[in-house]
């Protein structure tokens, strides 16, 4: 499972553009989408939802490397030194 962070946009009626990002765990780029799409919709109240269908949400995703992932790179950088 690889880690993404996937970034929501959209513009709400009363506090202008909304922004949250959310990282989930994903076999792949769409399946994160999908997840994170699905979690952050549930958070939405009827009137949000309504300004986010009307006005667009734009959508951003990108891999991230884990911590763990990170450490264990640069410890067998170091040992390989």
């Amino acid at each position: 499972m690889k880690t993404f962070e996937v970034q929501f946009r959209y513009q709400d009626r009363s506090e202008g553009t909304v922004e949250s990002t959310i990282k989930v765990d994903a076999s792949n780029l769409p399946g994160a989408v999908g997840k994170a799409t699905r979690e952050f919709v549930k958070g939405l109240d009827r009137k949000q939802r309504f300004d986010m269908n009307k006005n667009g949400l734009g959508i951003t995703a990108k891999s991230v490397t884990t911590t763990t992932e990170a450490q264990a790179k640069t410890s067998a950088g170091a040992v390989a030194s």
